[in-house]
């Protein structure tokens, strides 16, 4: 069992940053895949990053490429999602979720889930 806290989001202006991070408890945290996740109204819920379980592997949708960054620490239990030149479309509540396996991009392979946290882009 693995409980997911996101914190980090808030109201930012095109083209700045935020870093999202997601507390996570329980014994298997260290084994798990974790990813990030969002969901815009009206929108289906998308995959934005994941992170392997030792880190090394870590993956990307392309239209955050290069601005955001996924990193993880097994020691703390936190996994952070660093976003940096914020767009307006990156508005989106955001979900940290872990799955006890490969990491994948699709949401129903995850096994736990945070409650979300609102990130807002102003133009």
């Amino acid at each position: 069992q693995v409980q997911l806290v996101e914190s980090g989001g808030g109201l930012v202006q095109a083209g700045g940053s935020l870093r999202l991070s997601c507390a996570a408890s329980g014994r298997t945290f260290s084994s798990c895949a974790m990813g990030w996740f969002r969901q815009a109204p009206g929108k289906e819920r998308e995959f934005v990053a994941a992170i392997s379980w030792n880190g090394v592997g870590t993956y990307y949708r392309d239209s955050v490429k290069g601005r955001f960054t996924i990193s993880r620490d097994n020691a703390k239990n936190t996994v952070l999602l660093q976003m940096n030149s914020l767009k307006p479309e990156d508005t989106a509540v955001y979900y940290c979720a872990a799955e006890e396996g490969v990491v994948t991009r699709t949401p129903s392979d995850y096994d736990y889930w945070g409650q979300g946290t609102q990130v807002t882009v102003s133009s």
